[in-house]
């Protein structure tokens, strides 16, 4: 967890926030506090009025951390000096944007303007004794933006360091009444931060109120983010940013739960499944259309529709080589060539899908344009694939439709004769309107029999006794 250094004017603004929480003890009467978790305990502290303009914004805060990498080149300005004029006016860009795409103004951001301008701030923020925002963030650029020169603040204790600063916003997020939840990526970084501080997996998802394997299922997603991030790198430095995950939410859980089930039967069909999917995430189909890459996918020979990779031909026609670990004299067997068709082809969508939402003017627009043509390709491809997908999982479909409804109609049955022997116990059964629903279920039988006799020379047993009881019954 990094530790920031001290703001500007640090010691001075101490100095203020000490003589205002003294004013407030002396003025006497009832003093407002705000109640903060911390180390397992509750804190009480004193909430003050500090000048809005004189904060300074969190440069560690879980909110926007993944956004943070939209604009590299501002991310690095704030990297190096967090409390620049440059760095915090980008943090508060950041604030008032969208979490899935930050070229576009949050419409709760703007909800949240208008209610503090309407009502007024019902909640105080929290600072440091420095004047470090550690919750109200939001708000304070929202105040701002209205012109308001104070908002009300509770201080924390000047002992705080920054790993209690991250503890206490997470455990403020983290209440069931809180007002704006992180974005989905800031939710699962402030997991990883939180494994790295030494908590269990049993804490962080007792923190974050979710079961266990759910924890492990992010834990896994941010874990493959984090490495298809490294692998979209190319030689002009442009990468895929976090925030660019942030609408795959249920995509990726999905393929998680796919990834899980499929790895213990087959790892190589697994990673190719895991590949393709990220693939066609990458190219924004929708979940349904992301569903269609599955086991029968791999069966049904769809993944020859997608486009090849240049070098790969070479590869697939032999098994890979085993790979030997250094040191150790032990040879483990490499990726088969379906694997590394399949990651070399979402290496290529990986780094054009990354040159295409890079918007770095440095970029030229010949290079943008060919890597969006790679990306069209790709997409037309994976499109062709996954409706040829659809119309083979809609036969199946149709194939296991009256088996299906036979197998309900037997569970209905079987719940007819319990219910027959509880009727007879207690002398309620109706005997005609039982009568008549067992002549309906004998001209069914007949339909189901003449239409399940065609076209079959060799009929199975089933089939056969249908055939011989509802013959029997007509006689």
């Amino acid at each position: 967890m990094r530790e920031f250094p001290p703001p500007p004017r640090a010691a001075e603004f101490s100095e203020l926030i000490k003589k205002k929480v003294q004013e407030v003890r002396e003025a006497g009467g009832t003093r407002e506090t705000v109640t903060v978790d911390w180390n397992e305990q509750q804190a009480h502290v004193e909430v003050i009025d500090l000048p809005v303009n004189s904060l300074y914004f969190n440069p560690g805060t879980h909110r926007i951390r993944a956004q943070r990498s939209h604009d590299p080149d501002r991310e690095q300005v704030l990297e190096k000096d967090p409390w620049s004029a440059e760095s915090q006016d980008y943090l508060r860009f950041l604030l008032q944007a969208s979490p899935s795409d930050p070229n576009l103004r949050d419409p709760a951001f703007d909800a949240l303007k208008e209610s503090l301008q309407q009502f007024g701030q019902n909640d105080p923020g929290l600072v440091t004794h420095q004047g470090i925002l550690v919750n109200g963030n939001t708000r304070a650029s929202a105040l701002r933006e209205l012109g308001i020169q104070s908002m009300r603040v509770g201080v924390l204790p000047e002992s705080f360091t920054w790993a209690d600063i991250n503890a206490v916003e997470l455990s403020l997020q983290l209440r069931k009444d809180h007002r704006r939840d992180y974005s989905y990526i800031n939710r699962l970084i402030a997991m990883e931060e939180q494994a790295a501080l030494g908590h269990t997996p049993e804490q962080i998802a007792k923190a974050f109120r979710i079961q266990v394997r759910t924890y492990h299922q992010e834990r896994w997603i941010l874990s493959t983010i984090r490495e298809l991030i490294a692998r979209s790198a190319s030689g002009g430095g442009t990468t895929l940013r976090l925030v660019d995950w942030e609408g795959a939410q249920e995509r990726l859980k999905e393929l998680q739960r796919l990834y899980v089930k499929m790895e213990t039967l087959d790892r190589d069909q697994a990673e190719v499944l895991k590949e393709l999917r990220l693939a066609a995430i990458l190219l924004n189909f929708s979940k349904t259309d992301v569903r269609h890459i599955d086991e029968n996918f791999l069966k049904e020979g769809l993944v020859e529709m997608l486009p090849s990779v240049s070098g790969s031909s070479g590869a697939s026609s032999a098994q890979a080589a085993d790979v030997a670990i250094p040191g150790l004299g032990l040879t483990v067997p490499a990726a088969s060539s379906a694997v590394s068709e399949a990651r070399a082809l979402n290496d290529q969508i990986l780094r054009a899908t990354a040159v295409v939402n890079d918007k770095r003017p440095a970029l030229g627009d010949a290079e943008k344009a060919e890597n969006q043509a790679v990306l069209d390709n790709a997409k037309k491809a994976f499109d062709e694939a996954i409706e040829a997908a659809g119309r083979s999982a809609r036969l199946r479909k149709r194939k296991q439709l009256a088996p299906a409804r036979l197998a309900e109609a037997c569970a209905s049955i079987d719940q007819c004769v319990a219910d027959l022997v509880q009727a007879r116990t207690s002398r309620s059964l109706d005997e005609e309107a039982f009568d008549e629903a067992v002549l309906k279920l004998r001209a069914s039988l007949r339909k189901l029999a003449q239409q399940a006799g065609r076209g079959l020379p060799n009929p199975g047993d089933g089939v056969t006794w249908l055939l011989e009881a509802t013959a029997e019954a007509a006689q």
